[in-house]
């Protein structure tokens, strides 16, 4: 029971270098799981540059310690699909997708950063009969991955297995040993699930307990803004001898998600004897109709305008990543709750591997009256200047945020701090922290008219602002004899699924403030099917199919509907508004789609033939997609945007 704390209470702690506790592996965020970073890469500069540099770069801003990425696998993993580097058994493309490039751009600003990865799908193919991860195709996929990692000069540090979906403690043992064979420096993380149930099972299968070098559970202290409070401990895990993780954390909003990230960071040591912590995800580079659209350390959704803006949960992460690095200790007897009491809030140190400096990291961030710590250093660490920096949670000035407030001299080894409540403290005989100062542009709307022609993409590349949601949509040469380069949806079997079901491929594109335009696209079928194109879409719910959206459907027989899709139900509800069929598309040829949005007026067309107007007001404004039914090919070229 934590009973509230209201009086000023007081602390004694005291710093020893000789005493000791686990060792810290850093503070990180996640790219993916899915899609959260998709419009980042589209940012134009300088503003790019300088959102990278509030991730990365020491000193400055969040600077982050280790950086997560999916392993794309053709499939929606929450607000998107990454693209995999194995559509199909015998292809391999290395440069698909832009974690490659993010994690350059990661190292290219602080080489000691961490690099780990995970997948939460895969493409059909490595499932086999049964449709499952957990096949030798997935561990030699997984090999080819770190491959291409190799290819980008990339040293990936942690790979993990099957998002949140457990573990096959065979498979587990057969991954590890391939790791030891190719890539013997790459530790395997073990399960990435909600619990702890990994861990129990190594501590009854010695053998699975060997093939796992990290422990990783997700969301130990729980998950939403006013979590952190209390972390979720194992006994098994506690006497694995292996390191701990919140090898996923997070999910809240990039400003007022801040005291539960704060709490999590410090807590999860105190509580759970966590040596790392992840934040999903590390930015929120998605449209605002998606789910979790502001979580992340930054927001950054409009690339044609460069605006975004940096959230207090980057300045509470640097409140630990800017006083540390990976392989400082933990001092267990300096770290603990103020006061005794949860409530009050917690603190937690760690010290350099030389023994000479220290760090205090402090939360206050539920307290409701300010505590007063008595410090007392001893044990060979350094009894000079201590450096104050803090943060005030939930205040919109920024000189409140991430400031060195204060410098203290100890007498003898011995200072002082009031800590007042709602705050993050980082006291420290370190020195090189720093505030960015680069701010984003001003928020604008994506214009109209837009077009695309797609010729200007390197084959294997996304197309500007166009965001899978499932399936993987990439630049390749033109068929049929057409020149340039074309969009094609390149999925061509079902995924193994992060999350069940089946859903069609889709990505989508524009401003969700977009009213009244029309729609049109050249479209091509390699296979019995349809495409689809997509207006005013708007929210969208747990998976692509959960979507407020007028589709036009067309299949190669002819056949067209128009639907209003909506998010009820479970999976989503398609109501059709009409239906009929036109001259056959047919395989193998262009034609152009068109689909007309004014009031509540919808105007569909083929190659220039209305083939129905109707009225529907229940949607007015969103952005445009492109869609094909699943496991077929399609291209796409010439897609325009015009202002009704």
């Amino acid at each position: 029971m934590v009973v509230a704390a209201h009086a000023a209470t007081t602390t004694a702690i005291t710093i020893d270098g000789t005493q000791g506790g686990r060792t810290f592996d850093g503070i990180g965020a996640i790219s993916g799981g899915g899609g959260n970073s998709r419009l980042l890469a589209d940012y134009p500069e300088p503003q790019r540059s300088q959102i990278l540099d509030y991730l990365f770069k020491p000193g400055y801003g969040a600077a982050l310690q280790i950086l997560k990425v999916e392993i794309g696998g053709d499939t929606n993993s929450t607000d998107g699909a990454e693209p995999s580097h194995m559509h199909t058994a015998t292809d391999l493309g290395c440069n698909r997708g832009y974690e490659w490039w993010l994690m350059a751009q990661a190292k290219a600003r602080n080489p000691a950063i961490k690099l780990a990865a995970l997948s939460w799908g895969a493409p059909g193919w490595v499932g086999g009969p049964t449709h499952t991860f957990w096949t030798t195709d997935t561990i030699n996929y997984l090999i080819k991955w770190l491959d291409c990692a190799a290819s980008h000069h990339l040293t990936i540090d942690y790979i993990g297995g099957w998002n949140e979906r457990s573990h096959d403690k065979t498979w587990y043992e057969n991954f590890h040993a391939a790791l030891a064979a190719h890539y013997p420096k790459v530790k395997l993380v073990g399960d990435d699930a909600h619990n702890w149930i990994v861990a129990d099972d190594m501590a009854a299968d010695p053998t699975f307990a060997k093939a796992v070098d990290i422990v990783g559970t997700h969301y130990p202290c729980g998950k939403g803004d006013d979590t952190g409070t209390t972390c979720t401990n194992n006994a098994n895990a506690n006497a694995s001898g292996k390191q701990l993780w919140a090898s996923e954390g997070g999910s809240v909003d990039f400003n007022t998600g801040a005291g539960a990230v704060a709490r999590s960071i410090n807590r999860g040591y105190l509580d759970s004897h966590l040596t790392a912590y992840l934040n999903w995800p590390v930015v929120a580079a998605i449209t605002p109709n998606l789910l979790w659209a502001t979580m992340g350390l930054a927001l950054a959704r409009e690339p044609w305008s460069g605006a975004y803006s940096v959230g207090q949960n980057a300045w509470v992460t640097a409140h630990t990543t800017q006083f540390t690095a990976p392989g400082w200790k933990y001092i267990d007897s300096a770290s603990g709750y103020l006061g005794g009491n949860r409530a009050n809030g917690s603190y937690v140190t760690l010290k350099s591997p030389n023994r000479k400096d220290f760090s205090t990291i402090v939360e206050t961030t539920a307290a409701t009256a300010g505590t007063t710590l008595n410090f007392t250093v001893t044990g060979g660490l350094s009894t000079g200047t201590v450096h104050v920096w803090s943060t005030k949670l939930g205040t919109t000035n920024p000189n409140d945020v991430f400031q060195h407030t204060t410098d203290i001299t100890p007498k003898n080894g011995a200072f002082s701090l009031t800590a007042t409540p709602g705050r993050v403290y980082s006291l420290t005989t370190t020195t090189g922290q720093g505030k960015g100062t680069a701010k984003g542009a001003r928020s604008a709307a994506l214009a109209l008219p837009y077009s695309d022609n797609f010729d200007g993409y390197a084959a294997g590349h996304e197309a500007r602002y166009l965001a899978d949601m499932d399936g993987a949509f990439e630049a390749v040469t033109c068929g049929a004899r057409r020149s340039g380069m074309c969009i094609r949806q390149m999925a061509n079997q079902l995924a193994v699924v992060w999350r069940k079901g089946s859903r069609d491929p889709s990505a989508l594109l524009g401003d969700v403030g977009w009213t009244n335009y029309t729609l049109s696209c050249d479209v091509l079928l390699e296979h019995a099917g349809y495409v689809e194109l997509q207006s005013r879409v708007g929210t969208q719910t747990k998976t692509p199919s959960n979507v407020n959206a007028y589709f036009f459907r067309v299949s190669d027989t002819g056949a067209w509907s128009i639907i209003k899709s909506s998010t009820a139900g479970t999976s989503g509800t398609l109501s059709t508004l009409a239906s009929g069929t036109t001259k056959a598309l047919g395989t193998n040829k262009w034609h152009t789609l068109a689909l007309s949005v004014h009031g509540s007026t919808i105007t569909a067309s083929v190659d220039g033939t209305v083939v129905r107007t109707l009225t529907n007001g229940s949607y007015s404004a969103g952005q445009v997609g492109i869609a094909t039914s699943q496991t077929i090919n399609a291209q796409f070229d010439n897609l325009s945007v015009k202002p009704n």
